[in-house]
């Protein structure tokens, strides 16, 4: 049951085969064993229980609220939950319970999903690992797959037992882990530089990201608003369509969303022949891993053999998007991490010498190292002497950049096929070795494009590496044409097969961190 799509659950729903309150002690039990991952912050145990007692009331009764009634889900620790706590895996907003509902949040409970927990994330959301919160580092269920342990060449462990553990991508890595590991059927992200697609390339996840003002931001903690723009983390394409046909639409609280003409859903692509398929040449770059570009070219070549029109474009202003994104985004930064003063809510020292001392005191406390860094890139870049120079010139190239899009466009190209990560995931002891602006570079150079462009953008994984471990490819789509994008997704999604996570092995391949953890032991066999 726990591997099923959302619509062959909520049929089981319906039909009886299985109860709300059944799924949700599933998943919960789940979540309790697989606790090591650290994927969730908070476990919402009651809350979810509560729901699930009411949504079976209403199928008893035959009022289904629609296919999402009785479904678990989770959601990352930066959109706002009315009673539970809210903190952006922050010492600044520990403890911080806000009274309201992320306005994406309340759509999903308003259709009857049950919300199991917070998942765990960057500070912030500012990375690309998921290792930089103050909960600790989040760990992908992949190390810890039949894949993964039957394929590698080290030892399965040493004596730490830390030396091995593979990272998820960041920032929305506790979503990504929440889903990978069936405590959930769909999760929210946020996608600010590719924080929900890079998640989900190493977690072996569909990860979407919608045009820019399809779905609402309001109530989601904002790191930059004109890039963020929250995202869907499931296991399939169809499972992404069914929670972004709840979530996309105009709300009043939000002025950037714009209204829905039809429902959004997907039908199955039949004719591929009518298709053009546009290859990047910029996005061919000497980091990206040979494993990677072989299955990309493949890829291309599968449109192709099926009729459809594949095309070399070029997008020819991809080399500035780093930089410029880097002071966008912290210029960003910046102002919204400005509210957090110690004074309203959050975080506040006991320093009372002065409202400055207090100031200063509370922010280096709440913030990590990340953070202020990110904060005093962006005020210096906002400085009156260097605002013309920097921001306003970044501004500028990004508006190259959305063109450049705009242009591929209209030379008939209909979806962008592109790598979404240079490699596969790697080793925790690895990635810590660089720091987080590299790390940030590296890792979302494929992503970060498109939210300067507003565009929609799924990760779909395409096959297992020679470590067998997730590979995912990106597709790229027109702004507000997120339907046809998926329906693209979709039809590929059914041509590669990618193969379930077997995870059945868990206890004999990883005993001593169960001993150490004093966990039961984890089977998915249903």
């Amino acid at each position: 049951m726990l591997g099923q799509t959302l619509r062959e659950v909520s049929a089981a729903l319906k039909q009886g085969q299985i109860t709300p309150t059944e799924l949700c002690q599933k998943c919960l039990s789940l979540i309790k064993k697989t606790k090591f991952l650290n994927a969730y912050i908070t476990v919402s145990e009651e809350v979810a229980l509560k729901q699930a007692e009411e949504s079976e009331k209403r199928y008893k009764n035959g009022q289904s609220l629609g296919d999402l009634d009785g479904i678990p889900i989770a959601v990352k620790d930066n959109f706002s939950t009315s009673g539970i706590e809210t903190t952006c895996a922050s010492n600044m907003l520990k403890g911080y319970v806000p009274p309201y509902n992320a306005t994406v949040v309340q759509k999903l409970l308003d259709q009857g999903a049950l919300l199991m927990g917070k998942t765990n994330l960057d500070e912030f959301a500012m990375g690309s690992g998921s290792t930089d919160g103050v909960f600790g580092p989040v760990k992908n269920p992949w190390s810890y797959s039949k894949q993964y342990r039957e394929k590698r060449k080290q030892n399965p462990h040493s004596e730490s037992g830390d030396s091995d553990w593979l990272i998820t991508g960041g920032s929305s890595g506790g979503s990504a882990a929440a889903v990978s590991a069936f405590t959930c059927y769909a999760a929210l992200g946020s996608d600010t530089g590719g924080s929900t697609r890079n998640p989900a390339a190493h977690c072996g996840l569909v990860g979407f990201k919608p045009s820019y003002g399809l779905v609402s931001r309001h109530g989601l903690i904002p790191l930059v608003n004109s890039m963020d723009v929250p995202g869907i983390l499931t296991r399939y394409v169809d499972d992404a369509a069914i929670v972004l046909g709840v979530l996309a639409g105009h709300d009043p609280k939000d002025s950037t969303t714009v209204p829905i003409n039809k429902p959004l859903v997907l039908s199955s692509l039949e004719d591929v022949s009518k298709l053009c398929i546009g290859i990047p040449k910029e996005y061919l770059v000497p980091e990206l891993s040979s494993e990677i570009q072989c299955l990309w070219s493949r890829a291309a070549d599968l449109f192709e053999s099926e009729g459809a029109k594949v095309i070399e474009v070029s997008l020819p202003h991809t080399s500035y998007s780093i930089v410029c994104y880097h002071v966008l985004c912290t210029s960003e930064v910046a102002s919204n991490m400005a509210r957090f003063d110690g004074l309203q809510y959050g975080h506040r020292c006991d320093i009372d010498v002065s409202t400055e001392a207090m100031y200063a005191a509370t922010r280096r406390e709440g913030f990590n190292d990340v953070v202020r860094g990110r904060i005093l890139s962006g005020n210096f870049f906002l400085l009156k002497e260097n605002y013309e120079n920097y921001f306003v010139k970044a501004q500028k190239v990004r508006r190259l950049i959305a063109n450049d899009f705009v242009n591929a466009f209209n030379s008939g190209v209909d979806v962008l096929l592109t790598p979404t990560t240079l490699s596969e995931a790697v080793p925790y002891l690895e990635f810590i070795k660089e720091d987080n602006r590299t790390r940030s570079a590296q890792d979302d150079i494929f992503t970060q494009a498109v939210n300067m462009a507003g565009l929609p953008a799924v990760n779909i994984p395409i096959a297992l590496s020679n470590q067998g471990l997730p590979i995912g490819l990106q597709f790229i789509g027109r702004a507000f044409c997120d339907q046809q994008l998926l329906t693209v997704a979709k039809w590929f999604e059914k041509q590669v097969q990618f193969p379930v996570i077997q995870l059945q092995e868990l206890v004999d391949n990883c005993s001593a961190i169960l001993e150490n953890e004093k966990l039961a032991s984890v089977s998915l066999k249903q």
